[in-house]
């Protein structure tokens, strides 16, 4: 075979060739300009979606973090609230007025600051029936009477809430 064969020979399959790879280039569907625009909408939608997720996630949790930011603080200011219910009932067995009266401001304004805040009592009473998930047990006396067997006696400590959650059990005495 002489050079010019060989060449002809070439140029027939590297035509051949090109004829094949156009016929492939033909066979994939170039998406129209329809279909490229619905993709698009879809991805604009999806990334939509999963931004106002996180809008509302984020501000869930801030919501939640606002409500228990202050507890480790008012965690540490209940033995001070413990302590005034002490002294006002020391003051008013001494019966001077003008002290009851003035730590009685105090103590109003100091509980109505943290009531603003959002710590509230945990109303507990004598004769309440004893709940496990919002009572903490300290001992178990003979009841009095017998309305009293399996209720609360005595309330030693005050419970308060924050917001929806306990941040103190009340601390009560019950009956059997």
């Amino acid at each position: 075979m002489s050079k010019k064969e060989k060449n002809i020979k070439e140029d027939m399959q590297a035509t051949e060739q090109e004829a094949v790879n156009e016929k492939n280039e033909q066979e994939i569907v170039e998406p129209t300009a329809e279909e490229i625009l619905q993709l698009e909408k879809d991805k604009y939608l999806r990334l939509f979606a999963e931004f106002e997720n996180y809008k509302k996630r984020t501000s869930k949790e801030r919501i939640e973090f606002f409500k228990t930011a202050n507890q480790e603080l008012m965690t540490v200011l209940l033995p001070i609230l413990d302590d005034f219910d002490r002294g006002m009932a020391e003051i008013k067995k001494a019966k001077d007025k003008n002290l009851l009266k003035g730590i009685e401001l105090i103590n109003n304004k100091f509980r109505s600051t943290l009531k603003q805040k959002g710590l509230s009592l945990l109303e507990v009473k004598q004769g309440d029936t004893f709940d496990a998930e919002i009572h903490e047990a300290i001992t178990q006396i003979p009841a009095p009477s017998d309305k009293l067997k399996g209720k609360i006696v005595d309330v030693i400590e005050q419970g308060y809430t924050l917001g929806d959650r306990i941040i103190r059990f009340p601390k009560v005495v019950i009956g059997q």
